[in-house]
């Protein structure tokens, strides 16, 4: 029974596309997306800017809505949850990387990783530092836990995102062009990092331009015009 709930996909997407009306006329994001993800996977996802790759980590995030179709993460039917229903089920299941850090910038290095913990209310509140502290240890800033954001370099704030991303210990990373703005030495030690979490079981999508990144990962998936091409 357990090695059946192991191979079952911890993403799910059945038929999933999205269209945006704007004032300049209807425009289809995503076509008939069917798609499966297990435990365990680092995923990442490639194409042509507009070919719909945020598109497809907003709606697997929840952050976003299908027009039509279906979203499973771990059986949870996304696409039927309210607003308020997302918020904490997004807290709790998936830790979001984006590019440019979006870290507090008047909280310190070791708030910024708290902050999700209270949010979601998780873990007693004397553990929460210490849990702080031991992600940052994870990603080796336990040294710059006092400081103020502006203060570190963009690779050390994008791995302070990334240890805020795993403050409530969420299945799935979902990362978008998490090394854009990193030089390529940087952009290696997150990309290491990114291993080592996934040889830990976490599930990583990543949202990247960068062949030579995507191939990194176990699987690449390719979208063109809004539909997968490559999975």
């Amino acid at each position: 029974m357990a090695e059946a709930l192991k191979n079952e996909p911890l993403i799910l997407l059945n038929g999933v596309s999205k269209i945006y009306h704007t004032g300049a006329g209807r425009f289809v994001a995503l076509e008939d997306v069917n798609l499966q993800i297990h435990p365990g996977e680092f995923v990442s996802i490639i194409g042509k800017s507009g070919s719909g790759k945020t598109t497809l980590i907003n709606l697997i995030t929840g952050i976003d809505q299908p027009s039509r179709g279906e979203i499973f993460i771990d059986q949870t039917p996304l696409h039927l949850l309210k607003e308020s229903e997302k918020a904490v089920w997004r807290g709790k299941t998936i830790g979001v990387v984006f590019q440019f850090f979006q870290l507090l910038p008047t909280l310190t290095v070791i708030e910024n990783v708290m902050l999700p913990m209270s949010l979601c209310n998780l873990y007693p509140g004397n553990e929460r530092l210490e849990r702080a502290y031991q992600l940052l240890k994870l990603v080796h800033l336990e040294h710059q836990a006092d400081k103020l954001p502006s203060f570190l370099s963009g690779g050390e704030q994008q791995r302070v995102a990334i240890a805020r991303a795993l403050a409530n210990n969420p299945p799935i990373i979902a990362t978008d062009e998490p090394t854009g703005n990193l030089d390529s030495r940087t952009a290696e030690s997150i990309m290491e990092l990114f291993q080592d979490l996934t040889g830990q079981g976490k599930t990583l999508l990543m949202v990247t331009h960068d062949p030579d990144l995507a191939a990194q990962a176990q699987r690449t998936i390719a979208l063109a015009d809004g539909r997968i091409v490559q999975a």
